[in-house]
């Protein structure tokens, strides 16, 4: 009997945030391959009946070859099980889902997608950083910083405006800051790395363009990060700011920018 296969968001990685959906799925799973960035320390409970593969990739050294892990997901199910592929954030954000359901249509093999909070979003904002805000940025686009932008994508997006929102970007760092100031961005507009997020040693590290470079090097900022480029950035807290700090620093902020 032919199995099936879900593509499973496990949203920013704490367990808490996974969809009910999520965890139904894991708890049915015959079989669940997940990623390092994915929820998975508390595995053998959600998913009790599961063999637990880990297919994680890390920058610069992926484990499994994506090719070898769309193999794995299309033979568990074709043995008859049902195979949860858990990943870090969305599936369908930078996660290669899409390559994941090819393979499994390619195959004849039943899957469904269950979306996740995308760290795109989450991150900056367990750091306090909105993506948009009224008079400030009405628009974000997301990037990925596994290989350095085009100099036709850095001029689009240093002209869009809004706010830049990059996954897996501390390794072209330089080549994204420095291209964006070349593409005409303000050298000084404000960037934040905001590292493991939702873990408890989260930590950003706020700049501007001329300089985020040397700032994230004195903090030794390593993966995982997001990088947020934008006015928004203005607005960060690390939550220890009440409501009236807060609203000050926007309406504040607002009257310059108008």
């Amino acid at each position: 009997m032919t199995g099936h296969a879900t593509l499973v968001g496990g949203g920013p990685g704490r367990e808490d945030l996974l969809t009910l959906a999520a965890v139904r799925a894991l708890a049915a799973a015959d079989v669940v391959l997940y990623d390092r960035l994915a929820p998975h320390e508390g595995l053998a409970e959600l998913a009790p009946n599961a063999e637990l593969v880990d297919v994680g990739k890390r920058p610069g050294h992926h484990a499994i070859p994506q090719s070898e892990i769309e193999a794995l997901l299309v033979r568990h199910a074709l043995a008859g099980r049902h195979v949860v592929r858990l990943k870090g954030g969305d599936p369908y954000v930078l996660g290669r889902g899409s390559e994941e359901v090819l393979a499994c249509h390619r195959a004849g093999v039943r899957v469904e997608v269950i979306p996740g909070v995308t760290s795109a979003v989450a991150v900056p904002g367990a750091a306090g950083i909105p993506l948009t805000h009224r008079g400030i940025s009405h628009l974000f686009t997301v990037v990925s910083g596994h290989a350095p932008l085009t100099d036709d994508e850095l001029t689009h997006l240093a002209g869009l405006g809004g706010t830049i929102v990059v996954l897996m970007g501390v390794n072209s760092l330089p080549s994204l800051t420095a291209g964006l100031v070349r593409a005409g961005m303000s050298s000084e507009m404000p960037v934040a790395i905001i590292e493991r997020g939702f873990h408890a040693d989260q930590r950003t590290t706020v700049g501007e363009l001329t300089d985020i470079v040397f700032a994230a090097g004195r903090a030794h900022v390593t993966s995982p990060a997001v990088v947020v480029v934008g006015e928004v950035v203005r607005l960060a807290h690390d939550g220890d700011a009440d409501a009236a700090e807060l609203m000050e620093r926007a309406v504040g902020f607002a009257a310059v920018a108008t």
